[in-house]
């Protein structure tokens, strides 16, 4: 009896899920750092970009039976919803409540820091590109959660401007891993953790 092997020639969902988490992040902290209204142009990024593009790309991770990449995309994509959700479904006239800003929505964003900082542990053995994606990423949930619980402004436009260095980072990680991949060698370094050995 032969084993039959399956050879993976699909191609690699993580700069989607990257520059999909980190271009929507970017827009939506330019309004946290206090450039613009929260405006139609962040809730479709929301819903189409940093949400449906980063549970499609976390399904493909799924499929290549990583799970880091599953969870981080797939609940990342499932933020980007909810929080569209939580802006849109008060509007809709069906009686529901906004979240109270200084319990819910605190609340709410503490929730996602915690999550952030346990997957942030799990990139020390990945690379130092995603270190700086998660590390940043768990500060600015803790800063944006600071700044509802407290109503400071200064705090709230401080997580903008930490949210934008979050996205950009996240944005380099992604169109490394397409400028490496398509050039065939490294051209923009991620800085791959070392495997220890067992």
């Amino acid at each position: 009896m032969t084993d039959t092997k399956i050879l993976d020639t699909t191609g690699n969902p993580a700069p989607l899920g990257l520059l999909a988490f980190g271009m929507t992040t970017v827009l939506l902290n330019f309004h946290n750092a206090g450039f613009y209204p929260l405006d139609s142009m962040i809730l479709a990024m929301g819903i189409f970009y940093g949400g449906l593009a980063q549970v499609i790309a976390g399904i493909m991770e799924w499929r290549k039976g990583n799970t880091f990449a599953t969870t981080a995309f797939t609940s990342y994509g499932m933020f980007w919803l909810t929080l569209v959700g939580l802006i849109l479904l008060p509007k809709m006239d069906l009686g529901v409540a906004a979240p109270v800003k200084d319990t819910a929505m605190a609340l709410y964003l503490t929730m996602w820091g915690i999550f952030t900082l346990m997957m942030f542990k799990a990139t020390f053995s990945l690379n130092r590109a995603l270190q700086v994606v998660f590390g940043s990423l768990a500060l600015l949930f803790f800063l944006l959660a600071i700044g509802d619980a407290t109503g400071n402004e200064t705090i709230a436009h401080l997580a903008g401007w930490e949210g934008l260095l979050c996205g950009i980072s996240a944005i380099y990680a992604g169109m490394a891993q397409v400028i490496n991949e398509t050039s065939g060698k490294t051209l923009w370094p991620i800085g791959p953790m070392k495997k220890k050995a067992h």
